[in-house]
């Protein structure tokens, strides 16, 4: 076992030992309202999950953030722009798996078009040709497709270092970073190495490209812990719905958008 998949088995027990014993103080039937209220935001984990978040944004605004900064000072706009569409084709295999499992066939045709499209005359991916061709972009993933297959989210989770989630997109979580074809290939071909860069090019990548939307969410909220947890269930809600379902600030946890 890699020292990447342990950190990963790690946090999920950390996770549920302390969850045990961090969980909020359920309202009494006597108070419909406070209960109601409770249901709603469905967060029993609350003291653990803002301890969390308190040190996601710690890790954030000491490593994460300066490195994005440093990374957009460096990288001019267009370079930045052609390693995103890198990255983004990359993913493709991993979004066709989970098209074809939720039965979407024509959205996984035009998954399976654009990843050649881009592959080929888009020089390996570095140039979006596909959407310029009219073929539009789209993210799946293993949580969404549980989702589809009828499993419910269940409570409001964030996870060490990943952030926001809930125990359906965790397992999704769990499943693509055992089975993503791509990084199975880097691994076995190249060595970790070059599978954990792909990774950490992600983050920075989409760090960076949220240095904005990110600022702009902590100047007009009063509590960040409470926006981020609105925002990350109406864009799961969104991307699960494939759009049908309306998302305010989705842009912040949806890495299609600049």
């Amino acid at each position: 076992m890699s020292a990447s998949h342990g950190m990963l088995r790690g946090i999920l027990a950390i996770a549920l030992v302390l969850g045990l014993g961090a969980c909020a103080t359920k309202p009494p039937a006597s108070d419909p309202v406070a209960r109601a209220e409770y249901e709603r935001i469905n967060d029993p984990l609350e003291p653990l999950n803002r301890a969390t978040h308190e040190f996601n944004m710690t890790m954030d605004r000491y490593v994460l953030k300066p490195i994005a900064e440093v990374y957009r000072f460096i990288i001019p706009a267009p370079i930045r722009g052609l390693i995103t569409n890198f990255l983004d084709n990359l993913q493709s295999p991993l979004i066709l798996a989970n098209d074809l499992l939720q039965g979407e066939f024509d959205r996984a045709g035009t998954t399976t078009a654009r990843f050649i499209t881009n592959t080929t005359v888009g020089v390996g991916g570095l140039f979006d040709v596909a959407s310029d061709l009219g073929m539009e972009k789209h993210k799946e993933d293993f949580g969404e497709t549980l989702a589809v297959w009828g499993v419910g989210e269940g409570f409001y989770l964030v996870l060490p270092f990943f952030g926001p989630s809930n125990p359906r997109d965790f397992t999704g979580l769990v499943v693509e970073f055992f089975a993503d074809p791509v990084s199975i290939y880097l691994e076995d071909e190249h060595g970790k190495t070059v599978a954990r860069s792909r990774t950490g090019a992600e983050i920075v990548d989409f760090r960076a490209r949220n240095i904005e939307t990110f600022e702009d969410l902590e100047r007009n909220t009063n509590d960040l812990y409470a926006a981020m947890r609105s925002a990350y269930r109406q864009n799961r809600a969104f991307r699960i719905s494939n759009g049908r379902e309306s998302a305010e600030e989705d842009d912040l946890f949806d890495q299609e958008l600049e």
